[in-house]
């Protein structure tokens, strides 16, 4: 017999985390059942940067970075010993990373540094730590990276949002976000992220200084780099933290380095803000194998892999630039090149006969993508400003191949040129929407 009393989930839990949508990423909708073609989660399609089979020298006979566990320095026998809460060595070699010089002559320290599980974990801290729940706010700049929206949901935050200028390839807009910081002191953090997500485009290092000048508003700018590394040489600014002691900069592993699955951010910002972040974390926050892995994939010859898989994908990234547009219903790539993947307009008829970017011929492609040729990407046309776009990870020649093949045949196919139908199934306008928004929810 069940046990019945006072207690009242709906009563007893936060109204905010009751009312919560359940988190939904990539995984979610689309396996890696070994068949599918992922390039739908900013992954790296190289594998990780890690030289200890030599891959530096032998792409042919290890091409996707496959590890033998017995060449890494990972003490098993000291897995039974919490972890270094401190990671002062992981601290070190992330500041030799960064430390180029080419913003400040000033450098970097570990006393500059907190190290969390993923970016996401950074994100959260520092709503943690500098907004009151249901009084405090953050400014966000949309189209930009869902978590942040869900970790200032969780944390019981609003949200205030000043839109990136499409009309100037997705810029800031520094002056409009300045207003508003100087109308509601309640904002007390702005995430911007460069190279942007779902655009793809570095952010004007002028605009984010404008943020960080305003005269009167007393907050944190967050700059998310998570994908700095496929961006020109010298992008970061990293090292800009020395001079300015309201920047975060975000970065992680996950992207360039092929790391994903360690989960492991950084947050470079002023030592007194990195004090409250380290005191607020748990102790134990990064595993002994999450930080022997970092740790080796920072050594000078992993940094040379990292490098390497990078030029692979820069390569395969201007293919796509130049073969997409040749496919009659792709139209324009909105934002930039700065990173591992590429945001594309799908039309809703060849381009020689006025063709337009549709939500429902892009939902279409999307599906028909992953549903009948294993193919998957990412919907992201309910974004601000992205309408009918589709959101493409940057994979190897193999794959941008039958990506390019499989494009170039459901763009041929009748049912996908009546955005009514897909896979003979009709679709109402109402069904579609929904389909369009749960692919949209996805946060990736």
């Amino acid at each position: 017999m069940k046990h019945t009393g006072p207690f009242r989930l709906e009563t007893c839990a936060r109204p905010n985390i009751l009312s919560l949508q359940p988190y939904r990423c990539a995984r979610d909708d689309y396996k890696d059942d070994g068949t599918n073609i992922l390039l739908d989660a900013n992954e790296n399609a190289y594998g990780p940067s890690l030289d200890v089979l030599g891959n530096l020298h032998s792409d042919s006979s290890n091409p996707n970075g496959a590890i033998d566990p017995k060449k890494l320095d990972i003490d098993l026998l000291g897995l039974h010993r919490y972890p270094d809460p401190h990671q002062t060595e992981l601290k070190q070699r992330l500041c030799k990373l960064r430390n180029l010089h080419t913003h400040t002559t000033r450098d970097l320290s570990p006393e500059h540094l907190f190290v969390g599980v993923g970016s996401d974990e950074v994100i959260d801290a520092l709503l943690r730590c500098f907004c009151t729940p249901g009084h405090d706010k953050i400014l966000t700049c949309p189209p930009t990276y869902g978590m942040y929206a869900v970790s200032a949901q969780v944390n019981d935050v609003k949200i205030v949002k000043v839109p990136l200028d499409p009309a100037k390839e997705f810029q800031l807009q520094p002056t409009a976000i300045n207003a508003a910081l100087s109308s509601d002191p309640s904002i007390k953090l702005v995430y911007v992220t460069s190279p942007g997500n779902p655009t793809a485009n570095l952010l004007e290092k002028s605009d984010i200084q404008q943020l960080l000048e305003h005269p009167t508003w007393n907050g944190v700018v967050v700059l998310d780099e998570a994908y700095i590394d496929f961006s020109p040489d010298g992008a970061s600014l990293a090292e800009w933290v020395t001079e300015w002691p309201n920047l975060v900069v975000m970065q992680t592993l996950s992207k360039a380095f092929g790391l994903a699955g360690i989960r492991l951010g950084t947050a470079f910002t002023s030592p007194e803000i990195a004090r409250l972040l380290n005191n607020l974390k748990a102790p134990y926050n990064i595993s002994s194998p999450t930080s022997a892995l970092a740790i080796a994939a920072l050594q000078p010859d992993n940094i040379a892999v990292m490098r390497k898989n990078r030029a692979k994908i820069m390569e395969q990234r201007q293919r796509l630039v130049h073969e997409l547009p040749k496919i009659s219903r792709i139209g324009r790539f909105l934002g930039g090149t700065d990173s591992n993947f590429l945001l594309v307009e799908i039309l809703d008829k060849p381009k020689n006969h006025g063709g337009k970017p549709s939500n429902e011929s892009a939902m279409a492609l999307y599906e028909g993508l992953a549903e009948t040729r294993g193919v998957v990407v990412r919907f992201r046309g309910k974004e601000m400003s992205c309408e009918g776009c589709l959101r493409v990870t940057v994979g190897t020649s193999a794959e941008v191949d039958r990506l390019l093949a499989e494009i170039r045949s459901l763009l041929e196919d009748e049912k996908l040129i009546d955005p009514s139908t897909n896979g003979g199934e009709c679709r109402t306008k109402k069904a579609g929407e929904i389909k369009e928004q749960e692919a949209s929810d996805v946060v990736a």
